[in-house]
């Protein structure tokens, strides 16, 4: 009996471990059915854990400047397919394709990103420094 209840406790605190898992890595936030094209000059690359975070300024039709937020894969992710710490740079022009925030806010998941030379970087691909 006592091997029973250790058993179904330890399948209690596994099944509620995945569940804080998943939460911590919810897309709810990002709508993913959809993908949206920004342009803009990279303001600032946080190759930070536990997820990469963009900031593009992005200029709107109006002229008024904005400053989009767009989330990527950790560093150990990415640094495996060939990124680095200096994939982007402040002041690189850069078109970037991502999953928009489904509240329509200035931000997203990244997709991939073409920098003004035509170099494509992708989350499951290679990137040139």
């Amino acid at each position: 009996m006592r091997t029973l209840s250790l058993a179904f406790i330890a399948v209690a605190l596994l099944a509620a471990g995945i569940h804080e898992a998943a939460a911590h890595h919810s897309f709810a936030p990002f709508n993913l059915e959809a993908e949206k094209t920004i342009s803009g000059t990279i303001k600032k690359f946080d190759w930070t854990n536990p997820h990469t975070w963009i900031w593009v300024d992005v200029t709107s039709e109006n002229g008024k400047v904005e400053t989009w937020g767009i989330e990527g894969m950790s560093p150990n992710y990415l640094g495996r397919r060939g990124w680095s710490k200096n994939s982007l740079k402040p002041g690189d022009k850069v078109s970037i394709v991502i999953r928009p925030m489904r509240d329509g806010s200035p931000g997203g998941m990244f997709v991939r990103a073409t920098l003004a030379d035509g170099r494509e970087l992708r989350q499951s691909g290679q990137a040139v420094d």
